[in-house]
């Protein structure tokens, strides 16, 4: 039996959000993954899905029952200049499923061919992205981070064209919505306040139905993403490309292009090879959601207010909030990190001291956080000397904490993680996977990955840092 979607409420806005349109078959799909337990948490059924007619409809062949296509517009800022037409280029949204929670999520395929938004592209995608999104952004619904999913991922049979002839796939994305900042600024490059007022009704009644106005929306919205990107320093994640049409209105993590993870700690720290100037590095990532929160602002602006001026002082009155919303976001995930339960006066220095110990040290920042949690970090840094300066300061703060020992050991090790995806690791399963055809190795760093919070002595080796030209990591 088909998969039966609840509906496409989006698909019942205006034409103008959309282009509806089938998705563009391929020559011989083979599924490669298929994420069973979202499957069955999503309220489907695994074999149906794994069968050939299931494998059809994940490779975009078959139309499931109650599934209405359609490929949203939206616009966006990318790396700062703005776009006024982007939208889903080679992604369809084919309808929506409610899951065992009674929570609507929205599936996609990506890759799934051309569309009017496609931009000279061919639409599809190639494997070894679909596979790093499935694998990075399981690994984020591991550690606890609000993301998009992976359901599963279909190799076409056909091969696509970009520096080099790579397998084509198609991916099955999972999300609260597809719905962008970028969203909002197609349609207030329009003028269409009419949409915007649409759209901001539809997010508020699918996402935010406690919010009583349009700047209340805005409140939520920014509160989510402050909260997402203090999530991200947390664990060392670089997203790369936070455009604004790459901002979720749900505050999820979205579209994983050149995200990394950080070894050694270093603020500046910058994967994406096209990234030239660094604006996405790992330190300016609070800084730019402010800076996509005040683009959302401005398309909002015939929202807040009737008169142009009111509406302004709405937005800057909202936007001058963020900062010390995020501030208290971040120090709030730190303080855990740190085992820390209270707040005290002198924390925000404390926990900055030795961020920079582990950057003067070039200290890889992960291991650092879980070896704090065990009370064995001193051996990772170069000069033992300088740690022991700050530990003594460090073990004065626990002094003031009510909790013993062993209860604040155990509450780090739960948002210290063992395990992330390290760079080097995920590049190793994808190329076995792509040019052998073995699954198994990403299979098994998967298996690692969704419990990275549990030391596990078989995955030992999953702990190992890069060394020698496995550190100079790049993404495309």
């Amino acid at each position: 039996m088909a998969p039966v979607f609840a509906d496409n409420t989006y698909a019942r806005l205006p034409d103008r959000f959309y282009a509806r349109l089938a998705p563009t078959p391929v020559s011989a799909p083979r599924l490669v993954q298929l994420n069973e337990p979202l499957a069955r948490q999503l309220g489907l059924d695994p074999a149906f899905l794994a069968s050939p007619e299931g494998v059809e409809i994940l490779a975009g062949n078959r139309i499931a029952e109650g599934s209405d296509p359609i490929a949203l517009a939206y616009a966006g800022h990318q790396f700062g200049n703005f776009v006024p037409q982007l939208g889903d280029g080679r992604a369809l949204l084919l309808g929506e499923v409610v899951d065992t929670s009674g929570v609507r999520r929205d599936i996609q395929l990506k890759g799934s061919g051309p569309t009017p938004f496609s931009r000279r592209g061919d639409g599809r995608a190639a494997l070894g992205p679909v596979l790093r999104e499935f694998l990075i952004s399981e690994a984020m619904y591991a550690l606890g981070i609000p993301t998009t999913r992976s359901l599963a991922a279909v190799i076409t049979g056909e091969r696509v064209m970009r520096e080099d002839i790579l397998p084509g796939a198609v991916l099955t994305r999972v999300a609260s919505s597809h719905i962008r900042v970028g969203t909002f600024q197609f349609f207030a490059a329009r003028g269409d306040t009419e949409a915007l007022r649409l759209l901001a009704d539809h997010v508020i009644a699918r996402h935010y139905p406690d919010a009583g106005s349009y700047r209340e929306l805005f409140e939520k919205v920014m509160e989510r993403q402050a909260s997402l990107v203090a999530q991200w320093l947390r664990v060392g994640f670089v997203h790369g490309v936070m455009n604004t049409d790459n901002v979720s209105i749900a505050g999820e993590t979205i579209d994983y292009g050149p995200c990394a993870f950080m070894d050694t700690y270093h603020p500046e720290t910058v994967f994406s090879s096209i990234d030239q100037y660094g604006r996405y590095a790992y330190g300016k990532q609070p800084q730019i959601a402010g800076w996509n929160l005040a683009r959302l602002a401005e398309a909002m602006l015939p929202l807040f207010a009737d008169d142009n001026d009111a509406a302004l002082a709405v937005a800057n009155e909202l936007l001058g909030k963020y900062a010390a919303l995020f501030g208290v976001a971040y120090l709030d995930v730190m303080r855990q990190k740190f085992g820390l339960t209270t707040a005290q006066e002198g924390d925000p220095e404390l926990l900055q001291s030795f961020m920079k110990l582990l950057m003067d040290n070039g200290t890889d920042y992960t291991s650092a956080f879980r070896r704090l949690s065990d009370g064995t970090a001193r051996g990772l840094f170069d000069e033992p000397a300088d740690f022991d300066s700050w530990d003594i300061k460090y073990r004065a703060r626990l002094g003031q904490e009510p909790q013993a020992d062993a209860s604040r050991q155990a509450s780090m090790r739960a948002v210290n993680p063992v395990y992330i995806p390290r760079n080097y690791r995920v590049e190793a399963v994808l190329e076995t996977a792509i040019k052998d055809d073995d699954y198994g190795p990403f299979e098994e760093f998967l298996e690692v990955l969704r419990k990275p919070y549990e030391a596990r002595p078989q995955f030992a080796a999953y702990e190992g840092l890069p060394q020698g030209d496995q550190k100079p990591y790049r993404t495309y």
